[in-house]
């Protein structure tokens, strides 16, 4: 009688706490779902910058496709394809289920899949552990004996499977490449048995399992090995071994410690969350809705997969970041260096992911080498190297066209790393080396034009020509996009050399260099001309916007320092038009946070939702590929926050810069600047209520907010409050 009492008092004050606050909300940075997913598209990933995997979420059937960065089909001189790897299927014994739910935590970077059936609660728990570098599966019930299933690991080219125990091994070689491969799974019970049946591994009667995954190849990140390294056997036994002596609970802990310590630096706030699922949410927001929280979710969704596909010893994000189903994927899913690579990285420093960024600098160095020394007569240079659009992990090329700038944009993100974290022993010892180096190519390559200005005799405007001819690879002298990447890439090595006070005499070669560089031009309609003749169209609605370089990434062109070519600028961009691709979509939103034009850059993040975003929030070209992802959380902050002007010793830190009517309210904490800075910041109605900056490095500095701007001499470790507020 007590009981049933005590059940009618909980329910009744269930009922009207539901009454007074509504339904209890979904944690606000959790993608969920009432279904398992029916396609690729519709898993949702895991990673630890080198394993990843989609888990679909199935109850009878589990499926999750698994990846290991290093299997490609390429070499040094072929560019070949990044690989699936494998599957793990997992069998259970049919019934009804009740109450699904698939959810990925984005705080503590698990996946759960839970339900009922027959009164019994099920629980799996997914994530890929860094510092044990295994991917952890673990099933539990709420009564015990209740886990039963099978679970097979299969191989995506066919290799031998053996079974040791309660392991199962997969080892094989790539034939295109000889490159060793091998994953090993390991089922982990209490209670109940495990068995071999049938080509997989049978769990009778457990109370609780965990299922351990591990993957890697005889590839070795280092030119000087020629990327070849020992088979990955007895490496993957032990992390095997290791994992597996510790309990889950351990396991567990040490993964949430180590993915937290770089995901909870940022938080942003920009409205109420919803207790909808993810996949309805989505779909009333690219009917129209406003939910300016989901907003939020793909600002730290972007934040996710940078820790997933790219931590310190990694391989970069490629094309796809870590994940990939198909034998040949769209454009290699390997690296394309005319924006793609590169944008996957705009949101490294300034989301305080800085770790997240050197996997790319290993890479860079590597590929240097090996543009050095090829044979190819078009990456033939007597100083510094220059390299193809698209390369691999070993820095083979694709030979569709040599991409002359693509090694100074890529060397920009040597610079960025210093400017954000004051690193001077990387300053000193890999980006000013790579910045001199990469300079060098364009001393010897720059001519003198009839006008007497330098410009690159044989560019192009990727990827495209006058006419809005697409894949024109047609030379053509003193184009923009060259152009203007080279007097970044002179401008960053000026600084650099300045900052470490080295080769004086160069730096001021390069400034003489770069005063004689043909600089943007306006044309006859008022745009920025994207070629040095002024034959733009102004109904080129073409993806790139290659020839707005220098208003982002680069810092040539802003509205503070050159209002009139910010102002042609904005003209181009708006001709370009809304629709396109969703990394186009995304850098447009960043170009137009560049341009202060908070409204207009909301409206392509409406663009990019309504067109671009995936049932799993992945962005698609189409097909996927996530440098849309990470261009759009890069746009977010540059919408509230620019730091990238510098006038001598002073950094420039311009505070809500482009701010939407849409977020009119919200809150953002530990976004980076440029510096050593870190900011919270706190607004409603559109105006600032509270700010804190940290210095990290005691810089000099000028805040800029609401059109005026205000010198602070900063004191390292002290953190300022505007008196202006």
């Amino acid at each position: 009688m007590k009981t049933k009492k005590a059940k009618l008092i909980i329910g009744l004050l269930t009922f009207c706490i539901t009454a007074a606050f509504g339904k209890p909300k979904e944690n606000p940075l959790t993608l969920w779902y009432n279904q398992p997913a029916s396609e690729w598209l519709e898993a949702l990933p895991l990673g630890n910058g080198s394993l990843g995997g989609m888990v679909f979420g199935g109850v009878e059937r589990e499926h999750i496709q698994f990846n290991e960065e290093s299997l490609v089909t390429g070499t040094t001189s072929t560019v070949g394809y990044y690989q699936p790897f494998g599957d793990i299927y997992i069998e259970m014994s049919s019934g009804k289920a009740e109450d699904y739910k698939r959810s990925l935590q984005l705080r503590e970077g698990v996946q759960t899949v839970q339900w009922r059936r027959e009164g019994v609660n099920f629980k799996r728990e997914y994530f890929v552990s860094y510092p044990d570098k295994v991917m952890v599966l673990h099933f539990t019930a709420d009564k015990k004996a209740e886990i039963s299933f099978s679970v097979k690991l299969s191989d995506a080219h066919g290799a031998a499977i053996s079974f040791n125990g309660n392991r199962i091994i997969a080892s094989g070689k790539l034939s295109e490449n000889q490159m060793d491969y091998e994953s090993q799974l390991m089922v982990v019970n209490s209670g109940g048995s495990v068995t071999l049946a049938d080509s997989s591994l049978k769990v009778q009667n457990a109370n609780e399992v965990t299922v351990f995954l591990v993957a890697g190849t005889s590839f070795l990140n280092d030119f000087n090995k020629k990327f070849k390294g020992d088979h990955p056997h007895q490496r993957l036994s032990n992390q095997l071994t290791e994992a597996s002596q510790k309990s889950y609970a351990e396991l567990r802990k040490r993964h949430i410690n180590d993915y937290q310590e770089l995901f909870g630096r940022v938080e942003l706030n920009l409205g109420k969350p919803s207790a909808l699922p993810t996949s309805e949410r989505l779909k009333a927001h690219k009917s129209g809705a406003t939910d300016t929280d989901l907003e939020a979710l793909l600002f730290q969704y972007g934040r996710y997969l940078l820790i997933s596909c790219s931590r310190p010893g990694s391989l970069p994000a490629n094309l796809q970041g870590l994940w990939n189903y198909e034998y040949k994927p769209a454009w290699y899913s390997q690296y394309t260096t005319n924006i793609n690579v590169e944008m996957n990285y705009w949101p490294a420093e300034v989301t305080a992911l800085s770790e997240c960024h050197l996997p790319l600098f290993d890479w860079l160095e590597n590929m240097a080498a090996v543009q050095k020394s090829s044979e190819d007569p078009k990456l033939k240079t007597s100083k510094g190297w220059t390299c193809y659009s698209t390369n691999n992990i070993m820095g083979g090329p694709s030979t569709w066209g040599i991409h002359r700038p693509g090694s100074a944009w890529l060397s920009q993100h040597f610079w960025e790393h210093y400017a954000f974290t004051g690193d001077r022993q990387f300053l000193k010892e890999r980006a000013y080396p790579m910045l001199k180096d990469v300079s060098g190519y364009w001393e010897d390559h720059l001519v003198v034009s009839k006008e007497g200005k330098l410009i690159t005799p044989d560019g192009w405007s990727p990827e495209h020509g006058p006419g809005n001819i697409e894949g024109d690879r047609t030379p053509y002298p003193g184009v923009s996009y060259d152009q203007q990447i080279v007097y970044d890439l002179f401008s960053n090595c000026i600084e650099a050399s300045g900052d470490l006070g080295a080769d004086k005499e160069y730096r001021e070669k390069l400034q003489s260099m770069r005063n004689s560089l043909l600089g943007p031009q306006i044309g006859r309609w008022g745009q920025l001309q994207e070629w040095m003749d002024d034959v733009d169209d102004p109904n080129d609605h073409h993806r790139h916007n290659s020839h707005l370089f220098a208003v982002h990434p680069g810092r040539q062109i802003s509205p503070l320092t050159t209002p009139e070519f910010a102002k042609a600028a904005l003209v181009s961009l708006n001709a370009r038009g809304d629709v396109s691709t969703g990394w186009s979509t995304a850098w447009k939103i960043n170009l137009y946070a560049r341009l202060h034009h908070g409204d207009r850059a909301y409206d392509l993040i409406r663009q990019l939702f309504r067109q671009c975003i995936l049932q799993n929030m992945f962005d698609s070209h189409p097909p996927f590929q996530i440098d849309g992802n990470f261009g759009y959380t890069a746009g977010v902050a540059e919408m509230l926050l620019q730091s990238h002007i510098r006038q001598g010793d002073h950094y420039m830190l311009h505070l809500l810069p482009a701010l939407p009517n849409a977020w009119a309210t919200g809150e953002v904490k530990g976004l980076r600047a440029r510096g050593g800075f870190v900011v919270d910041m706190k607004w409603e109605n559109g105006k600032l209520t509270s700010c804190a900056v940290k210095s990290l490095l005691g810089n000099n500095l000028k805040v800029i907010y609401n059109g005026k701007e205000y010198s602070i001499p900063t004191v390292k470790g002290k953190i300022y409050k505007p008196e202006f507020l």
